[in-house]
């Protein structure tokens, strides 16, 4: 499945609703980019309903405003979209290889622990070793 970059506005509320870890109403949304900038509360509520319709929040009525939360997490979103352009890429081990060589000592370390555990978290190949 391919996974587009939100737009600016779409980040900013998804910011929020990964922040927060709890369903927030269209007004305190608002109420929160406001604080930075000027936004209208109905273009909020729209590029909410949007990202409900996109499957990036999940939403409940309560009293008359919905409760929107976030259906994935920011991670998931991020890691689909490191898989959408290394599967743009005609060669993924050069591909790997450039994007390591571009990150620090800390998330050398820290991709490294990843794979480790994945290859612990992986059932073995019939009578082989752990990928």
């Amino acid at each position: 499945m391919r996974v587009r970059r939100l737009g600016e506005l779409e980040a900013e509320i998804m910011d929020r609703v990964w922040q927060w870890e709890r369903p927030a109403s269209v007004r305190e949304i608002v109420d929160d980019i406001n604080r930075g900038r000027k936004v209208a509360y109905t273009t909020v509520m729209t590029v909410a309903d949007i990202l409900h319709r996109k499957g990036w929040l999940s939403r409940e009525k309560s009293g008359r405003a919905w409760m929107y939360q976030a259906v994935r997490s920011r991670e998931e979103y991020t890691a689909a979209l490191m898989q959408d352009a290394l599967g743009d890429s005609q060669d993924r081990r050069a591909t790997l290889l450039r994007f390591v060589e571009r990150m620090s000592h800390e998330d050398v370390e820290a991709l490294d622990e990843a794979l480790r555990a994945a290859r612990s978290e992986r059932p073995s190949p019939a009578g082989g070793e752990a990928l």
